[in-house]
């Protein structure tokens, strides 16, 4: 989606999901931080740093930008039928969006992986 995500995940043991959720959004920041900054194409650059830079200096964890919003909405997948709703709502977010027509065809989604193909990002299928 273009202005949000949904990923279901587990942890180890010994790593905790929000240690794990908390370096996805400092790693992929940086490097979409990085990518509008260096792509010449974009029109939008200065405006969309203006506001991640605003954003930054209203949250003392930040020293320059904030990409990412801090309030996560996590819901524990306690069961099969849980860990089946999500997927599926997961998969038909960019369908009910009207980006796609089939779920499988939205690039960034583990979709394609559940129709026996190989998607962009490597998944294990639950």
């Amino acid at each position: 989606m273009s202005n949000h995500v949904h990923f279901i995940a587990s942890a180890k043991e010994e790593k905790k999901l929000s240690d794990i959720l908390r370096d996805f959004k400092k790693y992929t920041s940086i490097k979409i931080i990085e990518a509008i900054k260096n792509n010449p194409s974009e029109s939008r650059k200065e405006w969309m740093l203006s506001i991640f830079k605003t954003k930054g200096k209203e949250n003392s964890r930040n020293s320059t930008y904030q990409f990412w919003r801090q309030d996560n909405q996590p819901i524990e997948l306690i069961n099969n039928t849980m860990i089946d709703q999500r997927l599926n709502y997961t998969h038909h977010n960019p369908v009910a969006a009207g980006i796609v027509e089939n779920a499988e065809d939205y690039i960034y989604s583990s979709a394609k992986d559940y129709c026996g193909e190989q998607g962009l990002i490597k998944i294990e299928l639950l």
